[in-house]
């Protein structure tokens, strides 16, 4: 249950979630837990009477009329609890019943002009009109109980997860047990190098779904959660078998944020035309994985970012103010893991580094695990390379200009080398010649022009593995 104080400093009242991050951790198999059962009355909802009114009377003015077969399917509510909003604008003359028919959905309602006049005023306030919001308290509820913080990685998880990448396994490991242990993780090196995808790819780590509500009531205010760009649904069964239709199963969100990151983002953003809140990227990401990418290339610095994550780190909460002042706090409940090009030394203070559980670095890739990335990428795109294709590949035109065997590289070389052999209509093969004007269409220099960076010593690089994409 959530906990309630009063802020000293603002004097409103703080609902606050119990402690996750120390919450008892356990291995996360069985199937997933539903929310509970759909409700049969207004009260069960845990909405106001008059707010679900307000909702039915918002949407039966812009569709001009009603039935309760419309109703269930925009509101996500049972015909239970449709009766007895409607016996309650029945009462305030706010709507009256035009037709029953011989089953419970077959009923079709009304504006009174009362109820047109109340409706227009709601629009003008709020014009949410989608499935109605679950209390902020049951959304505590579930997110503990289905709390990420759960999950406990084995061996045998990451070696599934990560089996057809060329990855350093003591790097996995130790990504691994910062996760495990309810801790972020820093990923930095070169770019290219394969920071993002390695980071997104933790996601696949995530076991079970989970409840996610379209949207939230607090204090009297609508915040919005559910993003189908964010949220997938789960598979059947577990996604058929929900009892509250305001909750939709799914698979633990992962969630990315990249460059347009702003401390304005962070926070719940009204939208001042539409009337209601939207969650913030890290809430949507609760019970998954929230990964912070090409951290230092915001628009805000990157202090004053990484400064912004001390208290959900610490605490496993943050708090957000509605626009009326009052407060809440809502759970972070995420592995959280942060993605840069710069030296993990001089992005924080030692007070946000030392809460950091891993700072990893992943840089080139070894000759071998660069070779089998080409061979990789070969296959996936449909080209067959000559015999003599990668050694100049690595010969003349990475010892040529220096440059380290980045993970990015293969796939990038070779899918213009495809899009040239299509736009010829010749052979999708990877030869000497294609791979060189890539190589100068890439990187916009000549062969054997740039060379700004010292050869890479391939003898000494074939006993090091890092991370690929």
């Amino acid at each position: 249950m959530s906990e309630h104080n009063i802020d000293r400093n603002t004097g409103v009242r703080i609902a606050h979630l119990s402690e996750t991050v120390n919450a008892t951790r356990e291995h996360v198999t069985e199937a997933t837990r539903l929310p509970q059962r759909a409700p049969r009355t207004v009260e069960d909802t845990g909405l106001p009477t008059v707010f679900v009114g307000h909702l039915v009377l918002k949407s039966t003015l812009l569709n001009g009329h009603s039935s309760f077969a419309d109703l269930v399917q925009r509101h996500c509510l049972p015909v239970t609890v449709l009766e007895d909003v409607l016996a309650f604008l029945v009462r305030e003359h706010l709507a009256v019943v035009t037709r029953r028919g011989a089953t419970d959905l077959d009923v079709d309602l009304q504006l009174t002009s009362a109820g047109r006049t109340v409706a227009s005023e709601e629009l003008a306030r709020c014009s949410y009109c989608g499935p109605a919001p679950v209390p902020y308290e049951s959304y505590l509820d579930t997110v503990r109980e289905h709390s990420v913080h759960r999950q406990r990685i084995t061996f045998s998880d990451v070696r599934t997860a990560f089996g057809d990448m060329h990855i350093d396994a003591a790097l996995l490991d130790a990504a691994a047990a910062s996760l495990n242990a309810g801790r972020p993780v820093m990923l930095h090196g070169p770019a290219g190098s394969g920071k993002t995808f390695l980071a997104e790819r933790l996601g696949r780590l995530l076991r079970g779904d989970v409840p996610i509500p379209y949207a939230l009531y607090v204090r009297g205010e609508i915040v919005q959660t559910y993003d189908p760009l964010l949220h997938h649904d789960a598979s059947p069964p577990a996604g058929s078998a929900i009892g509250d239709k305001r909750w939709r199963i799914c698979q633990r969100p992962v969630v990315l944020s990249g460059g347009e990151l702003t401390l304005e983002g962070l926070d719940v953003r009204y939208d001042a035309v539409a009337g209601f809140y939207h969650a913030p990227p890290h809430m949507k990401a609760n019970m998954g994985l929230y990964v912070v990418d090409d951290l230092g290339r915001q628009r805000v610095a990157a202090h004053d970012l990484l400064n912004r994550w001390i208290m959900p780190l610490d605490r496993g909460i943050d708090v957000f103010t509605l626009k009326s002042g009052v407060r809440f706090s809502s759970p972070f409940d995420v592995w959280p893991v942060f993605s840069t090009n710069l030296d993990a030394a001089t992005i924080g203070d030692e007070a946000f580094l030392r809460r950091l559980g891993s700072k990893l670095r992943v840089g080139p890739l070894s000759l071998v695990d660069y070779r089998s990335v080409f061979e990789s990428a070969c296959t996936s795109l449909g080209l067959t390379a000559t015999p003599d294709a990668f050694d100049y590949l690595l010969h003349h035109l990475h010892r040529a200009s220096g440059r380290p065997f980045l993970a990015c590289y293969p796939r990038d070389l070779l899918e213009l080398v495809a899009a040239s052999a299509d736009y010829r209509a010749s052979p999708r093969e990877v030869t000497s010649s294609a791979l060189s004007e890539a190589w100068g269409s890439y990187f916009g220099a000549a062969v054997g022009a740039d060379i700004r960076h010292p050869p890479p010593d391939v003898s000494t690089q074939s006993g090091k593995r890092c991370a690929s994409g």
